[in-house]
């Protein structure tokens, strides 16, 4: 068991998930150490937020999970105020006060899996800075959600009432990429939730998930991810899994050019202004740029 660390406003939780490490050099030790597979950035707000804590919070590597702990109640300030702050970073979870988190009790709660997974990936995609309008997210997340059942293109085009090539279209258009790759990406993403919450071996969450054997599944997820199941299994979390897909489209020319830029620099674009209304903040929505044509690839 891990000794109690002092107090510090931000912690670094990495495989394999036994100790906090203090983050004291902002955004440059994040750089280095934030971006390790499964890592969660800890927040305690118990002397409140400090103001030189929010953007290296805030623009935090892509792909690193967010936990913050709340202060005492006494301590909140306006309420307002916080759930302002908390749309701005965006959170994976928020916890209630305590004293002296613990390294197993953080992993348990970055291995829990979002309660709406589709929900989950496209405000992931907002705070990452890649634009989505309305129809797009609607989309995303419709496809998202039908993952869980369907395994083709065929039969995604049919459930979304489009032709395949209506439905390419829509992604094109808007440098995203392409239907079948968010369904893939969808029912991977499932697998490696299921091998974190679960003690099925691989070959079983093939199974369940319409792959033929567990080869099969390693195999569409080292080409489409970069990783393998042992990878998604001991790596806890799903942002950072998101994250490695989006590097694999960026490389490949699946992704617009900005958002390329985007995804492979590993930073959000800088947060919105704390002047701007409330409600963009705590949406984490960025005014929307037109976006250019995907690369051919």
């Amino acid at each position: 068991m891990s000794s109690p660390i002092p107090f510090a406003p931000l912690g670094l939780l990495r495989h394999p998930y036994v100790e906090i490490r203090p983050v004291t050099g902002g955004r440059a030790q994040l750089w280095k150490e934030g971006r390790d597979p499964g890592a969660q950035l800890l927040w305690r707000l118990e002397g409140g937020p400090r103001s030189q804590d929010v953007p290296v919070v805030s623009r935090r590597p892509g792909g690193l999970s967010l936990a913050v702990i709340l202060p005492h109640r006494e301590r909140m300030g306006p309420e307002g105020m916080l759930t302002r702050l908390l749309g701005e970073v965006r959170p994976q979870s928020i916890l209630p006060h305590y004293e002296d988190p613990d390294p197993g009790e953080l992993a348990q709660v970055l291995r829990r899996p979002p309660f709406n997974l589709g929900v989950e990936c496209t405000e992931y995609l907002r705070w990452r800075g890649i634009g989505l309008d309305r129809e797009s997210a609607q989309l995303i997340r419709r496809i998202i959600d039908l993952s869980a059942e369907l395994r083709s293109i065929t039969a995604l085009s049919r459930a979304l009432y489009l032709s395949r090539r209506a439905l390419g279209r829509k992604f094109m258009q808007r440098g995203l990429p392409v239907p079948s790759h968010w369904l893939h990406f969808g029912r991977l993403l499932r697998a490696a939730i299921r091998m974190q919450t679960s003690e099925e071996n691989v070959l079983s969450v093939a199974y369940e998930l319409g792959y033929p054997d567990g080869f099969a599944l390693s195999n569409q997820m080292e080409r489409l991810m970069g990783i393998r199941p042992s990878d998604a299994r001991e790596r806890l979390g799903w942002e950072w899994i998101m994250e490695a897909w989006l590097r694999k489209e960026a490389d490949c020319g699946g992704l617009a050019p900005e958002a390329t830029l985007t995804v492979l620099e590993g930073i959000p674009p800088k947060s919105p202004d704390p002047s701007d209304p409330p409600s963009l903040m705590r949406s984490g929505l960025h005014p929307s740029k037109e976006r250019g044509r995907r690369a051919a690839g």
